[in-house]
């Protein structure tokens, strides 16, 4: 059986504009052993090129089929839902880019959908139609739910911010398809040619990525290079089935859940049992 992964990159693969040590070398053996992956963002405002050409930045080289985002998620369930349906667009090139290619026409009045991305492009006006249109009947999808890290000077409000503020004027709830969805889950998987039973999650927060691989059945590792600490594991109601301090801990061949030994030293990839 395809066994293959899904990666979060944002505090997995780099930090900021930072690399993750060892990050670079773990990419490598997924390459040079032909094992099937694809770095699955939240993020809808690159396109997969513009995600590739952040990655070669940092000194990774991959092509745009390792490359599955929120925006891709989301231009394939509308036209699974409405073929040649109509959108509304509060968001930036990459999810402009995906809703185009899936045969979604881009609309100013009497949208089917009303589509929110991550931007900074888009007017309190522009927000302002977007409720009117939900109003009139047009229905409400966020391309993910992640919010903002209540940093100063943080350049984005974050679209949990967003979605909130238009739910609140609209009394409508949105559909989000960005993890952990099972929308977002599963056309990954998908996106792969990959069996529920061959699929590994790969993340750093344990309320997207994590939770959305233990809802749909697949192999779960933690990192704790990124958001999620060990001590507050004990606050969730799932767990994830391996937890790493980075990729760089992680050890093949990919049937590794199967062999690997509980461990507590330093270094080495701890099953969580």
């Amino acid at each position: 059986m395809k066994q293959g992964l899904l990666i979060d990159m944002d505090g997995v693969i780099y930090s900021g504009e930072e690399l993750i040590f060892g990050a670079d070398k773990f990419i490598k053996t997924l390459l040079d052993e032909d094992i099937p992956f694809a770095f699955m963002t939240n993020n809808s405002q690159r396109t997969s090129l513009e995600v590739v050409r952040k990655l070669k930045g940092l000194g990774i080289t991959v092509d745009e089929s390792h490359v599955y985002t929120s925006a891709m998620a989301t231009a394939k369930f509308l036209s699974d839902q409405s073929p040649n349906g109509t959108a509304y667009v509060l968001g930036e090139g990459g999810l402009l880019s995906s809703l185009h290619a899936n045969g979604i026409t881009l609309v100013n009045t009497d949208p089917e959908f009303v589509v929110l991305g991550e931007g900074r492009n888009f007017t309190l006006e522009m927000v302002q139609r977007a409720v009117d249109m939900i109003l009139a009947g047009a229905k409400f999808i966020t391309t993910n739910r992640d919010p903002s890290p209540k940093r100063p000077g943080w350049n984005n409000l974050g679209i949990a911010a967003t979605t909130a503020m238009i739910e609140e004027a609209t009394g409508r709830k949105a559909f989000v398809t960005g993890k952990p969805s099972p929308v977002m889950m599963r056309s990954a998987r998908k996106f792969l040619g990959l069996e529920t039973s061959g699929t590994t999650v790969i993340g750093d927060t344990m309320e997207t990525d994590i939770q959305g691989g233990v809802q749909m059945g697949y192999k779960t590792i933690l990192v704790l290079s990124g958001i999620s600490s060990k001590d507050r594991l004990g606050h969730y109601a799932f767990k994830p089935d391996m937890i790493a301090s980075s990729v760089d801990e992680i050890r093949f061949p990919l049937n590794w859940w199967e062999e690997a030994k509980s461990v507590d030293t330093a270094g080495l990839l701890t099953e969580n049992k």
